[in-house]
């Protein structure tokens, strides 16, 4: 996607670290980081450097990399399964974690008796996984463009743009694809809070893109659905089970409820990555309970230019804070995939993860 008119991705592997955007300095800043170790690159998925299903399950495969690339001949094996596993740490939900993380330990245990023959496996197959994370994209894009094209006026929650892919992103890709392919859309951007991931990362890409737009609080989306001025909800996912219930950033269920409330339709876009076959309902999809600090204090630039937070609530308030909620299938209209457009139920998942 484009950084004032420049392509660029997310994340990318260079010279054995992990070079990616700094998500917490956007909008205000475009800063890029290096992670020369394993450690580091867990860390930033941790303290959320980068977040977004596909980019995380991006810097998870880039990581069981590196950790091939810093393991010493002896113990090699080891060393490369306690850093999957410290990875693997990092966030509980978002399936293409664990997706990429698993793609490279397959990669290095095909070559598991030969040490060099696996460092390299392990790289080329973390590069791999990274460009079938940006094609997956770019096609959920090409599916889901004609449906933008026909309900040009959209709703979105958190951000599922190329920032939280490696390139082209799930709920974005089609808004972009029917944008370049001359529709005109317009998107209602829920702030999504507490860490605004929507006003901050969403909103910038659209301008970056000259997609027409306006942020508006997440109370407000029902709002707007009942007054007739969103004609479609698109939304991506960090875990999709068997039965196409659907795990997204909070706040993502009040959305599908009030868009089944005004007769608008749902839609999940995810590459098949996101789909965990084994998670049988979304009852069994572990939610993130992340700081509370996050519900207390904002983060912003104040007008002398430092980066500061702000405690927001009453000094004696705590404060509770999921990062994500599940909505039912039943209330999901269908799920955009790299492999099709298909209904949330059995069937529909089946259909598209069939080997």
């Amino acid at each position: 996607m484009r950084v004032d008119n420049v392509h660029t991705r997310t994340l990318w592997w260079e010279s054995g670290s992990i070079r990616m955007i700094d998500q917490p300095k956007l909008p205000h800043r475009f800063v890029l980081v290096d992670l020369p170790t394993y450690r580091e690159t867990a860390t930033a998925i941790s303290d959320m450097t980068v977040r977004g299903a596909g980019a995380i399950g991006a810097t998870g495969a880039l990581g069981v990399a590196q950790a091939a690339n810093e393991a010493p001949d002896r113990g090699f094996h080891g060393f490369v399964t306690e850093a999957a596993n410290h990875l693997r740490a990092t966030r509980p939900t978002a399936q293409n974690l664990f997706a990429g993380i698993d793609y490279v330990l397959k990669a290095i245990e095909a070559e598991a008796d030969n040490i060099p023959r696996a460092r390299a496996a392990a790289i080329a197959a973390a590069n791999a996984f990274c460009d079938d994370d940006a094609e997956s994209c770019r096609r959920i894009g090409e599916l889901g463009a004609p449906i933008v094209a026909a309900k040009p006026r959209v709703s979105t929650h958190c951000n599922a743009g190329w920032l939280a892919f490696v390139d082209w992103g799930s709920a974005l890709s089609p808004i972009y694809a029917a944008h370049r392919g001359g529709a005109d859309p317009f998107v209602f951007v829920d702030e999504t809070r507490p860490r605004q991931q929507g006003s901050q990362l969403t909103a910038w890409e659209l301008g970056q893109e000259g997609v027409r737009h306006a942020i508006i609080a997440d109370n407000a989306t029902g709002h707007y659905l009942k007054a007739g001025e969103i004609d479609m909800v698109i939304v991506g996912s960090d875990r999709i089970a068997a039965n196409g219930d659907v795990a997204n950033k909070i706040g993502t269920y009040t959305s599908a409820l009030a868009a089944r409330a005004a007769g608008v339709p749902f839609y999940v876009a995810a590459p098949t990555t996101t789909i965990a076959a084994h998670t049988a309902t979304g009852a069994d999809i572990p939610i993130e309970e992340r700081s509370g600090d996050e519900v207390l204090y904002v983060w912003g630039w104040s007008d002398d230019g430092r980066f500061i937070r702000v405690r927001t609530a009453p000094a004696g308030s705590t404060a509770k804070n999921p990062a994500f909620d599940v909505t039912p299938a039943d209330l999901v209209t269908a799920i955009i995939t790299e492999r099709g457009i298909v209904p949330a139920t059995v069937e529909g998942i089946r259909s598209v993860t069939r080997a």
